[in-house]
């Protein structure tokens, strides 16, 4: 790997990093468990397009590894991974498959992020009850999907990588 390449993706690491600290700050008065901003997802979603599945991939199991160590837990982890598998399986098929831009690919992970969680959460908990928060879940996907992918295409267009 090429020195830049290396320098780029540690410094997007750490901003995926500090934002992930960002969000483990920020608590949603709304009573659904699992809603946050996505923050961190900004730099899966711009690596994404920027370089390869294979190295977004990789700096979003770091950052999840990492931040979960250093503000979560154990148990975090495996819901965090469980999310982001979903999203970003669902990410690379509409950025490589389906062709589409930024702003609806991070729509996509945000969505489909919620669906894992959930999807997880009903296998651990061997019931459906969880999926009665699936819709506001969406929504919310929906709306922080778009306003990071808007972020993401700014920063794309202004040549952050």
């Amino acid at each position: 790997m090429r020195s830049n390449k290396l320098t780029k993706l540690a410094l997007l690491l750490a901003l995926a990093l500090i934002f992930s600290y960002i969000e483990s700050l920020i608590l949603f008065p709304l009573g659904i468990p699992g809603m946050k901003l996505g923050l961190a997802n900004l730099m899966t979603v711009l690596v994404l397009y920027a370089y390869d599945a294979k190295t977004a991939f990789g700096l979003n199991a770091m950052r999840i590894v990492i931040a979960g160590f250093l503000f979560g837990n154990l148990f975090g982890i495996t819901y965090s991974f469980a999310g982001a598998i979903v999203s970003f399986l669902m990410m690379v098929f509409c950025k490589k498959v389906c062709k589409l831009p930024i702003v609806v690919t991070s729509i996509a992970g945000g969505v489909f992020h919620n669906v894992g969680q959930v999807l997880f959460a009903c296998m651990l908990l061997e019931s459906f009850v969880m999926f009665y928060y699936l819709p506001a879940l969406m929504i919310s996907g929906m709306i922080t999907g778009f306003l990071i992918g808007l972020l993401g295409k700014i920063l794309f267009r202004r040549g952050l990588l």
